[in-house]
């Protein structure tokens, strides 16, 4: 396999920059057990043409009301979004942001829950977005970026799947038991968000474009190369 030309997703460039647990290994200029278990599903989709099919509760929500979190931020912004369809490469990575801008790209986040949006405003931006934004930003040319968390209420399909497993999960002889009818009505409304105003339901991070970080992506996936080149080979001869 020629893994010079593999191109690597702007979404996972996070785990491609994770650093080494030991101070060693970083010191050393290795690349993390993070970044090496991502390769190994590289690896295996390059050269097997198998992909590790993972879909959350929560990555079906983000799928579904993606078109809804783009409408809702717009009007909060005031500005016409547009999701963008379009895959920008060059020669080290590729991806696809939600919306670009003549002069800045957005990445829009559905959370799924209260807990899950407010969860985020103690803490600073989660590192893996923050290189997904460098990476977005370097494919599109542009100097900022937005990482937009919305609350969009979640689909019916998804509640249906929620009461199901609670009935399982409760001793109730059928689903118009008081109690199961009490819980569902709870786990609707902490599922829906009409009563919330809309401005409660956004959070803003506002990214920077950093050169450095960008010649750091550059130069992480050239070690990421290397390692699946050493990979192929160690795979082949192993038994050998």
């Amino acid at each position: 396999m020629n893994f010079n030309e593999t191109l690597f997703r702007s979404s996972a460039i996070g785990d491609l920059m994770s650093d080494p647990k030991t101070k060693a290994d970083k010191d050393a200029g290795l690349l993390s057990k993070t970044a090496q278990s991502y390769l190994i599903e590289v690896y295996i989709s390059q050269k097997y043409g198998r992909d590790k099919d993972v879909q959350t509760k929560q990555m079906k929500k983000g799928i579904e009301v993606e078109q809804d979190s783009i409408d809702m931020l717009s009007k909060y912004l005031n500005k016409t979004l547009y999701k963008n369809e379009k895959r920008f490469t060059n020669d080290w990575i590729g991806g696809t942001p939600d919306i670009v801008l003549e002069d800045s790209i957005i990445d829009v986040k559905s959370s799924y829950d209260l807990w899950t949006l407010l969860g985020k405003i103690p803490n600073k931006l989660d590192s893996l977005y923050h290189w997904q934004m460098q990476s977005y930003m370097w494919l599109t040319g542009t100097k900022q970026a937005k990482v937009c968390y919305c609350l969009i209420d979640t689909p019916d399909s998804i509640i249906e799947t929620e009461k199901y497993y609670l009935l399982k999960k409760m001793d109730v002889i059928s689903e118009d038991s008081p109690d199961f009818v009490r819980e569902c009505l709870k786990l609707e409304h902490s599922m829906k968000f009409g009563d919330i105003p809309m401005n409660e339901r956004i959070l803003v991070f506002n990214v920077d474009r950093n050169e450095d970080d960008i010649l750091k992506i550059q130069h992480k996936v050239e070690k990421a190369r290397e390692f699946l080149f050493e990979l192929e080979k160690t795979h082949l001869n192993f038994n050998n």
